[in-house]
């Protein structure tokens, strides 16, 4: 098998399982909350293509891993949520936020557990599934730390909105149009721009690597392969 159909075999299944199930657990726990909109547009799902967007599911996250850059980023299309149909709307709207990085965490977790069970399979067929399990717990973490940030419209911001004081949390929340290109100007452009003034500040290694590793090593603590 050639190198890139290799490091694609080891990559889909596991991005596209962190990113079905993460979609999913909004809209159900919204739908168990009173909301039925991501249920009735079919959105409650673990058909990936129910999820997928062209470029933030496939294009950007492949890119980035064939230029092997230091870490992923990607998005799925979001899973639609009336507030009005949920009996409390800032408190429910803000445990269906968390239902998706905490999906990502179980399934990390769930990940390293199941390495216990290589010792059953082939060598060969043992060291692939170990890379897909590798690779699971590492973009599970990586979903779940870079969601919490607390920036709208990722799943920390609308967190942060819910437990923030109202003198916060409005502004904080009217920061969800330009969400997205703030996210985009810290992960990319900052780094960049200080790497070219020859100043050594690496944000994403402090806002998402050190959390990851942190996760990472607990839940090989906690799951025995430490």
């Amino acid at each position: 098998m050639g190198a890139v159909a290799y490091l694609a075999s080891v990559w889909i299944l596991p991005i596209l399982l962190a990113i079905t199930l993460h979609e999913a657990a909004h809209g159900w726990v919204a739908w168990r909350l009173g909301d039925p909109t991501a249920k009735s547009l079919g959105r409650v799902s673990f058909n990936p293509f129910k999820h997928i967007d062209l470029w933030g599911t496939v294009l950007i996250p492949g890119i980035l891993l064939l230029t092997r850059a230091p870490f992923l980023f990607g998005w799925a299309k979001p899973v639609p949520v009336n507030m009005r149909q949920l009996g409390q709307p800032r408190r429910d709207m803000a445990i269906v936020a968390a239902a998706g990085p905490l999906t990502n965490l179980f399934l990390a977790w769930a990940s390293a557990m199941a390495g216990h069970l290589l010792f059953l399979m082939p060598h060969g067929v043992a060291e692939w599934f170990a890379h897909n399990l590798n690779n699971s717990i590492q973009i599970n973490l990586i979903l779940a730390v870079l969601n919490m940030l607390p920036l709208p419209p990722l799943d920390g911001g609308r967190v942060a909105v819910w437990l923030l004081p109202d003198m916060l949390a409005y502004p904080l929340a009217q920061l969800e149009r330009f969400g997205l290109f703030i996210l985009i100007g810290v992960l990319f452009i900052v780094p960049w721009v200080t790497r070219e003034i020859g100043v050594n500040f690496d944000i994403v290694g402090t806002l998402i690597g050190e959390p990851v590793s942190w996760l990472k090593n607990s839940i090989f603590v906690v799951t025995g392969h430490r």
